[in-house]
């Protein structure tokens, strides 16, 4: 799977495409793992919310949620674009979908209980490769704070 997504996003052999489910979550969770890490390093509240997240998001146990984190992570580090990742989401999420991707991207963010500059730019900007308006991206805002038990936005 790993082989066909790189191949995928960095061009290469002409092997037959892997399972689309496993596509989909390593390009959600390579954004993720970007999310957590846009502020300098990945840290464990950071990462302990992405591991959460796959499991309970994608329906994953602990164990396949921390392989698609090290899958994720090791995907992320070789690509500095964004784009490859967001086509993969587009082409194979529904509007909803995209939109839970969102949701959890302000999780990821907002797990340390602050939120940077750096961090919120990426997450516009994602929305907006993901076609996620303003309001509905403002919207999963608010419920990943809610989620997260942190009153109101935080700046």
């Amino acid at each position: 799977m790993f082989d066909n997504l790189k191949s995928l996003f960095f061009g290469g052999s002409d092997s037959a495409p892997g399972n689309v489910d496993d596509d989909v979550r390593l390009a959600a969770a390579a954004l993720l793992v970007e999310a957590g890490m846009v502020d300098g390093s990945l840290e464990g509240v950071e990462s302990a919310r992405i591991l959460k997240l796959l499991s309970e998001r994608f329906g994953l146990s602990g164990e396949a949620a921390q392989a698609l984190l090290t899958q994720a992570s090791a995907l992320q580090e070789q690509s500095n674009q964004l784009f490859p990742f967001t086509k993969v989401i587009v082409d194979k999420f529904d509007s909803t979908q995209r939109i839970m991707v969102i949701e959890m991207l302000w999780e990821v963010v907002y797990a340390d209980g602050q939120l940077h500059d750096y961090e919120a730019s990426l997450v516009r900007r994602v929305a907006g490769l993901l076609f996620v308006s303003d309001q509905d991206s403002g919207a999963a805002r608010q419920r990943a704070l809610a989620r997260l038990g942190l009153a109101g936005p935080l700046v």
